[in-house]
């Protein structure tokens, strides 16, 4: 009984004591994402179009270990070229990552990063997608569900220059157009719009 009582005051100090170490930065993160939207067939054409992000963000950091996470609030918009037509996704995203930190001297470290990320449409939900050849739309969910992986170098405990692949979980929206062969039954497809990402953080 002892042992264990004593066992337990000394994993209790050790908490207290990291959390004593523990940093949360708030800073500012900004940056640039190409969209890559693909469909479940082939019909529709599409292209990948640049967009941008930028938001606040916050990071707890336990320098012991080496974990961390960070947390942001980011306006995010992101387009895609379909049949010649410009589509543009606008919505709050919020990442919440997982990070891992090696330090390469007191300027420096890098760190890898994964987490899940909600985002929430603020932007125009159905899109007209018509030329010549075809009339149709194309409809943003309301929400969606993604995953983040990361990587980035931490400078001067300020400054972060990330790099993020993210991945649609489900669904981000469907396209439905027609012709005059199939006015009465259009074609309907969904599409999943992946990103990839690099950004810039300064916290204060």
């Amino acid at each position: 009984m002892k042992k264990l009582f004593t066992t337990l005051l000394v994993a209790m100090a050790l908490m207290v004591s990291t959390a004593a170490q523990a940093q949360i930065k708030f800073g500012l993160k900004g940056g640039l994402n190409v969209t890559n939207m693909s469909f479940d067939s082939d019909v529709i054409d599409q292209s990948n179009q640049e967009g941008f992000f930028v938001g606040p963000t916050v990071k707890f950091t336990l320098p012991i270990v080496g974990l961390g996470v960070d947390l942001s609030a980011l306006y995010d918009q992101r387009d895609a070229k379909l049949n010649d037509e410009t589509v543009s996704q606008r919505s709050i995203n919020v990442p919440l990552n997982v990070r891992y930190g090696i330090g390469l001297g007191s300027l420096a470290s890098v760190y890898l990063a994964a987490g899940p990320q909600f985002g929430f449409n603020v932007g125009n939900k159905n899109i007209d997608i018509t030329n010549d050849e075809n009339a149709g739309g194309f409809k943003f969910k309301d929400s969606n569900f993604s995953i983040n992986l990361g990587a980035g170098v931490s400078l001067i405990n300020h400054i972060e220059i990330g790099f993020t692949y993210n991945i649609a979980c489900g669904k981000t929206g469907d396209a439905s157009w027609k012709t005059a062969a199939d006015a009465v039954s259009p074609f309907t497809k969904s599409a999943r719009n992946n990103s990839w990402q690099i950004s810039a953080a300064y916290f204060f």
